[in-house]
């Protein structure tokens, strides 16, 4: 199967399901349109007295009217009902392990922190039930900030729909794959892609083709939504290229029947009953819509002469602040590359950093941590707290014949904010959690000699 395969198993749960083409439309950011029936778009105009087939028209706005063009985003939705007909009574619900900034629910001592992968529920746990919050910045109310979760799965939401109203979500698939079926299509996804969900679109998560149990990362953006970093003198070419990002196409859910909707917003989980399903849209266009990017396609550029660059040159995508340079988030991923700077030591260095690092490994080995940070694992960074190789991985770098070297089979990630993480309770309590982990820079050994240069 290729990486872009879109082929598809039947349904666990009985839908009457029409789509236009399998498939997705490349770009990024683009004003994208698709319909499932031919003619269901209305042409030249957005909001016609009558729509086609007798659809509704609907704006989603992921921007304020007046944002600037370069900014502002929206897209028109052709539905079966439009969503206030998907509402009702709405009753507060238990979150679970998700948590919401602020959630000042436990203080803990300033210090490096990391964790081995949580396990796999032997219950059965949908999406929803199965975030667990690691870390939280931030304030969502103030539409700044993040949440670092990871999500455990075994069972497929059946009659159930969610949409987030406190920020917009990536998904950061680690093991197993996972479908989403979205109000604009139909999104699979494996480890190695992401898969990006914009504030307010409603969605249904399932267990992927062959998959029993999937475990991955989600990171809920509060602010800006993500878009893709200025490459400066970089120029236009790799990193991240627009045309390997995808969208999909237009497909919808024609079914009448008992499900519930679930609505995050302002940090509370709300549940409504429906009698039949939101993921009615028979066409779209706009440039507001869910999208997936495979990681593999990512270009790195890094230093081929000497120096070690800033790790902001693996940025992927950054979600911007009011502030010029000064990220909400950036989301930075360490694929393979070669390393071949002379008279360098190349893992990364010893650092202190005001913005705050969360960090997760989706595959393989992270060069400056050899052991100890393994696939599912996590790790934490905070504003102004020291970090670095271990002292294996010191004296390893900067006693090896530099000889041009390739970093193989590996994909970490990380998710950087300008505010301080706050870790969760569970986080904390996590038995996973490796508490000896600071003592991987006890071997750190004093080299100095003032007599010796």
């Amino acid at each position: 199967m290729s990486k872009r395969s879109i082929a598809r198993p039947a349904r666990e749960q009985a839908a009457s399901i029409a789509e236009g083409n399998r498939g997705y439309m490349s770009g990024f950011g683009n004003g994208f349109e698709s319909e499932a029936l031919p003619g269901a778009l209305p042409v030249g105009r957005n909001s016609p007295q009558k729509c086609p087939y007798g659809l509704y028209a609907e704006q989603l706005s992921g921007s304020p009217f007046t944002a600037p063009r370069v900014a502002n985003e929206r897209s028109w939705l052709y539905r079966i009902r439009p969503t206030v007909k998907h509402w009702g009574q709405f009753e507060k619900v238990g979150l679970g392990q998700w948590r919401t900034a602020p959630c000042p629910e436990i203080e803990i001592a300033p210090a490096p922190m990391r964790w081995d992968p949580p396990p796999l529920p032997t219950e059965a746990m949908t999406f929803l039930q199965g975030v667990h919050s690691m870390t939280t910045a931030g304030d969502a109310g103030a539409m700044g900030g993040m949440g670092a979760h990871v999500y455990l799965i075994t069972r497929s939401m059946t009659d159930q729909y969610f949409y987030n109203a406190d920020g917009e979500m990536m998904f950061i698939p680690q093991q197993g794959h996972i479908r989403i079926a979205t109000e604009f299509g139909i999104i699979d996804a494996e480890p190695c892609e992401i898969v990006v969900i914009p504030r307010g679109v409603k969605i249904r998560v399932e267990l992927g083709a062959g998959t029993t149990a999937a475990r991955g990362y989600l990171c809920e953006n509060y602010g800006a939504a993500f878009t893709l970093p200025e490459r400066g003198p970089i120029g236009a070419n790799c990193m991240a290229n627009q045309r390997d990002f995808l969208t999909p196409v237009a497909a919808y859910e024609d079914r009448d029947g008992a499900c519930e909707m679930f609505v995050k917003w302002g940090g509370t989980m709300w549940r409504t009953e429906l009698a039949h399903s939101p993921l009615d849209v028979v066409a779209w266009h706009g440039n507001y819509a869910p999208y997936k990017y495979d990681l593999r396609h990512y270009s790195p550029v890094g230093p081929i002469l000497y120096d070690h660059a800033d790790p902001s040159i693996f940025t992927v995508m950054t979600s911007p602040s009011e502030t010029p340079g000064t990220a909400n988030i950036d989301f930075v991923v360490f694929c393979d590359r070669w390393m071949v700077a002379e008279n360098t030591f190349r893992p990364p260095w010893y650092h202190m950093n005001v913005m705050s690092e969360f960090m997760g490994l989706i595959g393989g080995v992270y060069d400056a941590k050899p052991k100890g940070f393994v696939p599912g694992g996590m790790s934490l960074h905070n504003c102004m707290l020291p970090h670095g190789p271990d002292a294996e991985a010191f004296e390893h770098a900067s006693n090896m014949e530099l000889a041009p070297v390739r970093q193989t089979d590996t994909m970490a990630f990380m998710l950087e904010t300008r505010f301080p993480q706050r870790m969760t309770k569970y986080a904390a309590e996590l038995p996973t959690r490796q508490r000896d982990y600071v003592d991987c820079w006890s071997g750190i050994r004093k080299h100095f000699d003032p007599g010796k240069r």
